[in-house]
């Protein structure tokens, strides 16, 4: 509900306010804010909404969660229960298989700050997906249309309601290069410093803080839900500091974005 709130109300400073100091820090907002629809959507596949399974809710809240970030409920699903399943592995992890840049220059890794993230994420969710049952593709193509057409719906709507300019400030630039960084800062605090001969640290150990915990939705907490997938990101700050005496005998490296 508050991440709905935030949307609603950036969205009506976005169409109303024209002065660029007002307006480019609500575009900040709307941008995270629909970036952490996907991590709305996490908690749904990882069943840590109810305390117990409830598969109609979970079902309706996967498709209202996917759609704003404009991806498919059950190709996200099972992409990122393979991750899990298959952490580790340059091949069957998909993320590391696919999505990972496989140039090690800054140009191009930079261009996943950028609009070119969506050619980028969508060429590897098609390269991943080819390997899914004829059914699970069939799903996955039809949810991705609708997706695509409510956002199509979206920018219509605003850009003939309230012109060209109200489009831009409240619907291209959240989308088209606020999310990109949104979801860029996001993935480097989870793989990207990690030691490939323990499994505990298969992930990046990020110190928690105030500001990207309320940014992030708890999601910076990337090593913890690791070890935890079924915590529920409000429960995530505690488990770190539960956790922190097993980091020290560890030796693990704290990070901040």
């Amino acid at each position: 509900a508050r991440q709905f709130a935030i949307v609603g109300l950036a969205t009506w400073g976005l169409l109303a306010l024209t002065n660029p100091l007002a307006w480019i820090p609500l575009a900040l907002v709307q941008g995270f804010t629909i970036f952490n629809f996907t991590v709305l959507l996490h908690e749904v596949v990882h069943h840590a909404v109810f305390a117990r399974r409830r598969p109609g809710w979970e079902k309706a809240l996967a498709y209202l969660y996917a759609v704003p970030s404009g991806i498919s409920a059950s190709q996200f699903t099972r992409w990122h229960l393979d991750h899990h399943a298959e952490l580790g592995s340059d091949e069957d992890d998909p993320k590391r298989h696919h999505l990972s840049p496989k140039r090690n220059a800054r140009w191009f890794k930079a261009l996943y700050c950028t609009p070119a993230l969506f050619p980028i994420y969508f060429r590897a969710a098609r390269r991943e997906a080819a390997s899914y049952p004829p059914d699970l593709r069939r799903q996955i193509a039809f949810e991705r249309r609708v997706s695509i057409a409510s956002h199509l719906a979206a920018l219509i709507v605003i850009w003939w309601a309230f012109g060209g300019g109200a489009a831009l400030r409240a619907y291209v630039v959240p989308v088209f290069f606020v999310f990109p960084m949104a979801f860029t800062v996001n993935r480097l605090g989870q793989h990207y410093d990690i030691d490939p001969a323990d499994p505990a640290k298969w992930s990046t150990l990020m110190r928690g803080h105030w500001f990207w915990d309320f940014a992030y939705l708890n999601s910076n907490y990337h090593l913890e839900h690791h070890y935890f997938a079924g915590v529920p990101c409000y429960r995530l700050p505690a488990r770190q500091r539960a956790l922190v005496p097993f980091y020290q005998r560890h030796g693990m490296r704290w990070h901040g974005y």
